[in-house]
C-alpha cells in the first residue's frame, strides 16, 4: 500500500484537563517517545504526539467526515507543524482520493525525497482507516487517563467516527516467527 500508519505505542502523562483533544494530546505523551509513523509511497514520516499530531487534530477530523460524504470532491489541507508541514490537494476518484502533495518539512530533513514522490492514490476507505488508528490510540488514551476536555467537540467527532468505521483495523506490527521448539519425528 502507498499510504499507511503505525501507531507505535507511546508513553503517557497524566493530564486532569484540557482546552481540547489537540491540547490534551499534545500534553499527555512525553517528548521522548515512540511516535507515530506514516508511510507515504515507501517513505516512512514520523508524526511526534506531542507535537505533530496536535498540530494535525483540527483539520483531520473534519476532512475525513468530508472525504466520506458523497458529495465531496476536492479539499485542500496544510499541515504546519515545525516537523510536519505539507500542504496536500486532495480529489476524489471514484473510491479512491488522489492526493498531490507539497512537503515543506519533516523529521530528518528529507522533503526532496517526499516531493519527487508527491502524487499518492488511495481508497477512501484505506485513508480514513489508517488515521482512524492514529484517533483511536489517543482516544483510547484519553480514557485511560481520564483527562477532561473543555471542548470535546472534536474528540466526540472522532469517537464517532471510529464507531462508524465497519472496516476491521489491523495494526501494522512486527509479530516475531513462532520460536517454539519443534517436535521431532519418531
Amino acid at each position: 500500500m502507498n499510504f499507511r500508519l503505525q501507531t507505535g505505542n507511546p508513553e503517557t502523562l497524566e493530564v486532569g484537563s484540557a482546552e481540547d483533544m489537540a491540547d490534551a494530546t499534545g500534553q499527555m505523551y512525553l517528548m521522548e517517545t515512540e511516535d507515530a509513523i506514516l508511510f507515504w509511497n515507501r517513505v516512512p514520516v514520523r508524526l511526534a504526539y506531542r507535537y505533530d499530531i496536535p498540530a494535525l487534530i483540527d483539520d483531520l477530523v473534519p476532512l475525513l467526515e468530508e472525504v466520506q460524504s458523497p458529495e465531496f470532491s476536492q479539499a485542500q489541507i496544510h499541515w504546519g507543524s515545525d516537523t510536519f508541514s505539507t500542504e496536500w490537494t486532495i480529489a476524489r476518484d471514484g473510491d479512491f482520493l488522489r492526493i498531490d502533495s507539497r512537503w515543506d518539512s519533516v523529521h530528518g530533513s528529507y522533503e526532496f525525497l517526499l516531493n519527487e514522490r508527491s502524487q499518492l492514490a488511495v481508497r477512501i476507505d484505506s485513508f480514513v482507516a489508517e488515521w482512524l488508528k492514529v484517533l483511536r490510540r489517543i482516544t483510547s488514551d484519553l480514557v485511560i487517563r481520564h483527562v477532561r476536555l473543555e471542548d470535546d467537540d472534536i474528540a466526540t467527532r472522532a469517537k464517532t467516527l471510529s464507531s462508524k468505521s465497519n472496516r476491521p483495523l489491523r495494526e501494522q506490527t512486527y509479530i516475531p516467527p513462532d520460536t517454539r521448539p519443534k517436535t521431532q519425528p519418531r
